[in-house]
């Protein structure tokens, strides 16, 4: 079941939520440094010691830390794309990071998943384009694998992204389960 939030993602009750990180995990601005401010520092320190041990994260991959101080019980942090016209594999870049970003908090244990809208911030990614490859990646993955979540849930911040991620999911013949 897919749902669609207008929303704060920190306030997320979901197992997990998502961070539209950058490769280096050390938070920012957005969601990403919301999602620090608001998870506390215990989140941080398991990045500092991943990024210790494996490096910078690719763009496309995902790693689960703590929730901290959320509601959510685990971060799945992932790096999205940055746009650069389309022409270089942004859109499977963005796709992998739906599905490894799924894949890490089913094998975390999650039940259920909230995803902001990654890369359509500083990253660039027009928002009609992302949420087509969001809607299309996320019902994929649950099609390929049923019952790994109770729901998923896109927390949408605001009208314009809201609205975007709506038609997405008409234009793949599915409707909000929110509704």
């Amino acid at each position: 079941m897919i749902k669609l939030v207008k929303g704060d993602i920190t306030l997320s009750g979901s197992d997990a939520i998502v961070n539209a990180a950058n490769s280096g995990l050390m938070g920012g601005g957005g969601v990403d440094g919301a999602i620090h401010r608001a998870g506390g520092p215990a989140i941080l320190e398991e990045c500092k010691k991943i990024v210790a041990s494996r490096g910078r994260l690719p763009a496309g991959q995902a790693v689960v830390t703590v929730g901290g101080r959320l509601k959510a019980r685990f971060v799945v942090h992932t790096v999205g794309p940055i746009w650069r016209g389309g022409g270089n594999g942004e859109a499977e870049t963005l796709a992998s990071a739906y599905r490894n970003s799924l894949s890490a908090a089913r094998d975390a244990g999650a039940g259920s998943v909230a995803f902001p809208s990654i890369s359509t911030g500083a990253y660039g990614y027009p928002l009609d384009s992302a949420a087509a490859v969001a809607v299309k990646s996320v019902a994929a993955f649950l099609k390929d694998n049923p019952g790994a979540f109770r729901e998923v849930i896109f927390f949408l911040f605001d009208d314009a992204a809201f609205s975007a991620y709506e038609r997405a999911l008409e234009a793949a013949g599915m409707k909000n389960a929110d509704k």
